[in-house]
């Protein structure tokens, strides 16, 4: 009897030990997702630019405060209007 509860028992296990890895692993990576979200943040509030100056291609340059994205928009804007 002990031994049908021993075999019985494997599988269990098994099941168990790969749920509590992929559970970690989902745990990983939504902290590491976290982190990239708050550190992004922490960055447009210092003012720091997050596409290391490459203003055109950059997801937030229409809203962007910062002196490089404000120059690259009134140039953009002299070159739209033929100045």
């Amino acid at each position: 009897m002990r031994e049908s509860l021993r075999r019985a028992s494997v599988p269990a296990r098994r099941q168990l030990i790969t749920r509590l890895l992929r559970n970690a692993s989902l745990a990983v990576l939504g902290l590491a997702g976290g982190a990239v979200a708050v550190k992004r943040r922490r960055l447009l509030r210092e003012g720091k630019c997050l596409n290391q100056g490459g203003c055109r291609d950059c997801g937030v340059f229409g809203d962007c405060g910062l002196p490089r994205a404000l120059s690259t928009r009134s140039v953009l804007a002299r070159i739209r209007d033929g100045q």
